[in-house]
């Protein structure tokens, strides 16, 4: 079995300079302490508030490491400079926070303007969008309740259908597939729906449209499995785009406050381990699934490697995709691409007030999630003392 060598640091840095890695160093430095996070998470909101001038502070920081930049155009540098490592760019329009339908048109035709953008340039192999940016959470959470709709809310239902439904053909006629992310579990069910829906209607011939399941989400493998038997059943493929899933501690905080089953894995083993499973069963039914592994996780992205020789399956397979976000595990990223894997990076873009709520929890997950940070960290700190002997 091919051993993907994640701990060289001259191949995950090869792309930054001593400044980037400077800057990378003294950021993963700072969200390592929870205290500052927090203390700079209510420091920040009110400095906008107040509309004090500190955006240029957290573009040259923060929004650097992390966002490809405040509109497509902006994005050019960072896909190229990705492209140039063989990484592809997913455009992640990532403003967060609209409820009214003007805003959710304008994302949609945003989405779409990612698309054509996704034609023009090879590097760009996805596109991508969060459901929350189209439709309205109230709406998906009555929805996935099943509670019965007012008149209005039943044709404000079909509107949203309308516009997700519009994205996803403007995804098939230039054969650019689109992921739909993963939300809340309480609106879930609605999105799972719609997104199956979708799959019915384009995947047919290639896989367009992707669901994201959230592993750590203790149901999710019985979900997969009947999934797939709905889809053999249906006639068209599934795309799936596997995550552990970044809202742990929400989830599990409204489950104890209104009494329901904790949906969330009680370990993260459990959780490890339901991943694992879920590639094993992609990859066994691989003339049906097509998958993208976004994890930050190495023995994860060493399993599916490991799966992809075991089946035969060559590393360049447009069938199975690695992901990582843009600023995070680039020792994943750099490694695999460099072995001829398909890998492609999240690039989250938008003004900088609006994707405030973005980099804020990129900030506290990397806070929260156990080894994060200090893996960043220590893989920087190689990196820079191999240069300082190199020098």
């Amino acid at each position: 079995m091919p051993i993907i060598p994640f701990d060289n640091t001259e191949i995950a840095f090869a792309s930054k300079n001593d400044a980037d890695l400077n800057r990378s160093y003294m950021l993963f430095t700072l969200v390592s302490r929870t205290s500052w996070v927090k203390i700079g998470k209510v420091l920040t909101n009110a400095a906008l508030g107040l509309h004090l001038p500190i955006s240029g502070l957290i573009k040259a920081t923060i929004f650097k490491q992390f966002c490809g930049g405040e509109n497509i155009k902006d994005c050019a540098h960072t896909i190229k400079s990705l492209g140039d490592y063989n990484i592809g760019t997913i455009l992640d329009y990532s403003v967060e926070g609209k409820d009214n339908e003007a805003d959710f048109d304008y994302t949609a035709q945003e989405i779409k303007e990612t698309i054509k953008e996704a034609v023009k340039n090879k590097n760009i192999p996805f596109g991508v969008f969060k459901p929350t940016g189209m439709i309205r959470f109230a709406l998906l959470e009555k929805v996935t309740a099943k509670e019965t709709l007012t008149t209005s809310e039943t044709q404000e239902w079909q509107r949203a259908k309308d516009r997700v439904k519009q994205v996803c053909n403007s995804a098939a006629e230039v054969n650019i597939p689109i992921f739909i992310d993963a939300e809340d579990s309480w609106i879930q069910g609605a999105i799972d729906d719609l997104t199956e829906e979708m799959m019915s209607l384009f995947n047919k011939e290639k896989v367009i449209v992707y669901n994201t399941l959230q592993m750590y989400r203790h149901d999710r493998i019985a979900y997969l499995k009947q999934l797939h038997t709905r889809a053999v059943n249906g006639g068209y493929k599934i795309g799936l785009k596997l995550v552990r899933g970044a809202y742990m501690e929400k989830e599990r905080e409204r489950a104890a406050q209104m009494g329901y089953q904790d949906p969330i894995n009680k370990t993260k083993a459990d959780t490890d381990r339901d991943y694992d499973a879920a590639l094993d069963f992609c990859v066994e039914h691989i003339n049906d699934i097509s998958i993208c592994a976004g994890t930050h996780n190495e023995q994860s992205s060493q399993h599916l490697v490991n799966l992809m020789e075991k089946h035969k399956i060559t590393p360049n397979d447009k069938r199975i995709y690695f992901s990582q976000l843009l600023g995070m595990s680039d020792h994943i990223s750099y490694n695999l691409a460099r072995l001829d894997y398909n890998v492609a990076k999240y690039v989250p873009y938008g003004p900088i007030r609006n994707v405030l709520p973005y980099l804020i929890r990129r900030a506290e997950e990397n806070t929260s999630v156990k080894g994060q940070t200090g893996r960043e960290l220590s893989l920087l700190i190689k990196e820079k003392q191999r240069r300082k002997k190199t020098y």
